[in-house]
């Protein structure tokens, strides 16, 4: 007998459904996220077990690492790429188990990435600092419009970024205001050394890796964007084609035709959110710096608008990218612009 088990993960419990060739079930039951209770429940179906599906949740890393330490061989559901059918008049925890169990049995499971778990690791040191960047950037915003509304000037974001306690009180605003920016200039000032922190700890695990130092080859690429693209990409190895990998770092077109007409979009989330961004930040510091790639930007702005034309721009450097990773090569204008 051969069996496919899915498992629909929750906060705090998984649905456990085991299905036979028929689609069968021959276990299903709610079990409490804890790793050995779950792993004695798929004990029975070990030996016949062709693999466990889980559902790509936010909270996978715990159990995707025990069933593969215990040796089972353990798929990651892709659920942005999957669509039931909507005409189902129920559902529940257990049908959508027991569909993630049916399409592995079927061969048609659309998975997602299984990082190991030391790159993993680096990789959400990386989304982490991303966060706390994002973050600043809020207190910063905050503190512009502080001084916007008090003096009818503005002020930069370096400047912000910058300013200590003193500062704010010599503004010479009212109490309360100064109040309210100081509470915003000690929160950057927190944020600032716990980036700095984490800047310096990826810096001491991605620069002498060799993808790093070939993606800072490319026009608009510097550390922390070359350190994002590697980290988010993983092993280029798994991406078969260049247009596997454009279409992963979400610049590649979502549209559905008839009859050479757009009738709608496809899945637009389905890909990594995080190369989408570097990619784009790259194009935009790309047309800045680098001559070829701002002609080749305005000459896709002429015929389209700015949008457009650094979606195309970040396009390019993502193809760029993979041929560079892939091939151990560095960056050749020549070839990605002509």
């Amino acid at each position: 007998m051969t069996w496919y088990s899915g498992i629909d993960l929750h906060s705090t419990n998984s649905m456990v459904v085991v299905i036979d060739e028929a689609d069968r079930v021959a276990y299903q039951r709610r079990l409490p996220n804890d790793l050995g209770t779950i792993l004695a429940a798929l004990e029975p179906y070990r030996q016949e077990l062709v693999g466990v599906v889980v559902e790509s949740t936010y909270n996978w890393y715990w159990l995707i690492d025990g069933l593969q330490a215990a040796h089972y061989r353990v798929y990651l559901a892709n659920t942005t790429a999957m669509k039931r059918y909507e005409g189902l008049k129920h559902s529940g925890d257990e049908t959508d188990a027991a569909y993630l169990a049916h399409l592995l049995r079927l061969g048609i499971l659309p998975t997602g990435y299984i990082c190991p778990p030391d790159e993993r690791a680096v990789r959400d040191l990386a989304r982490k600092r991303l966060q706390l960047v994002r973050t600043r950037n809020a207190q910063v915003l905050a503190v512009e419009n502080i001084v916007a509304r008090q003096t009818g000037t503005g002020i930069s974001a370096n400047v912000v970024k910058r300013l200590q306690g003193e500062a704010v009180a010599a503004l010479g605003f009212p109490e309360d205001v100064t109040r309210a920016a100081a509470a915003n200039v000690a929160v950057i000032q927190t944020l600032n050394e716990e980036i700095d922190k984490l800047e310096a700890r990826l810096r001491q695990r991605v620069r002498l890796r060799m993808p790093f130092r070939i993606i800072t080859t490319a026009p608009g690429i510097g550390e922390v964007l070359g350190t994002i693209i590697m980290l988010e990409t993983g092993s280029i190895e798994r991406f078969t084609a260049v247009g596997n990998f454009s279409s992963y770092a979400r610049c590649v077109d979502s549209r559905r035709l008839s009859n050479g007409k757009k009738k709608g979009e496809g899945n637009v989330k389905n890909g990594n959110k995080y190369l989408a961004w570097a990619f784009i930040e790259a194009a935009n510091f790309a047309r800045r710096y680098c001559p070829q790639a701002r002609r080749f930007h305005d000459r896709k702005k002429a015929s389209t608008n700015g949008i457009v034309a650094t979606k195309a721009l970040a396009h390019k450097l993502a193809r760029a990218c993979y041929h560079m990773m892939k091939e151990q090569q560095p960056f050749d204008v020549k070839r990605c612009f002509g």
